[in-house]
């Protein structure tokens, strides 16, 4: 009896062994097959191509293998890219969906063209791109968004906006599309934004060249 319960377990333990050596073949087929095909969903087709490109060195990984690090790295190196999503399609799929950057200005620097992004980065152009402002000065990236902010916040729109000015002071002046430059100070600029653009609105004063605001209290107004 007690030969035969021997027996028993030892039968269940080979049949333990056999499926597991199966299981672990089936896996190596399939769970360690490298990453064969990588989808971009959020670029225009050459943006996409480029990043491919960039990629190209996860094709060999293994998907349970790929170090999160390596891909967050690559990712986030492309200026083009404001957010991402990752999803791992086993067994051998990566698809990544892109929220691209909004174009906010143009940027003239070291002789070469840039497009400011939302995500604070400077994306090479090959021109200016039209109905964008262009930003001149070696331009502070946290004023900018301030000033920025505070246009959101103002009843003036950035649409109107053509050039922006900065200044090593801190402040900036703007130039409308109607050609009018206004300049502000540091502070305070979304109320003064919605004074300038009462005074702009109004018939009176539709020969503004220069319409100074830096003055605490005082608005000094140059015509044509």
């Amino acid at each position: 009896m007690q030969l035969s319960l021997s027996r028993k377990i030892l039968f269940y333990i080979l049949l333990i062994i056999f499926f597991s050596t199966l299981n672990n073949k089936y896996f190596s087929k399939i769970g360690l097959k490298a990453i064969d095909k990588i989808a971009i969903i959020g670029l225009e087709e050459q943006e996409m191509q480029d990043l491919l490109n960039n990629l190209k060195s996860l094709n060999s990984k293994n998907i349970f293998f790929l170090k999160k690090f390596e891909l967050i790295r690559k990712l986030e190196a492309n200026n083009l890219i404001e957010n991402y999503t990752v999803f791992k399609k086993y067994p051998s799929t990566i698809e990544i969906k892109i929220e691209k950057t909004k174009f906010l200005a143009n940027v003239f620097k070291n002789g070469k063209f840039y497009v400011l992004g939302s995500n604070g980065k400077l994306i090479q152009s090959d021109k200016k791109k039209d109905k964008l402002p262009n930003i001149f000065g070696d331009y502070d990236k946290t004023s900018f968004f301030s000033l920025l902010n505070s246009v959101k916040k103002s009843n003036f729109k950035f649409s109107k906006i053509k050039n922006l000015y900065f200044f090593k002071s801190g402040r900036w002046d703007i130039e409308t599309d109607q050609n009018v430059i206004i300049k502000f100070p540091k502070e305070n600029l979304k109320d003064l934004l919605n004074l300038s653009l009462g005074i702009l609105n109004n018939n009176e004063f539709k020969d503004i060249k220069v319409l100074d605001l830096r003055q605490n209290n005082q608005v000094i107004i140059n015509g044509k």
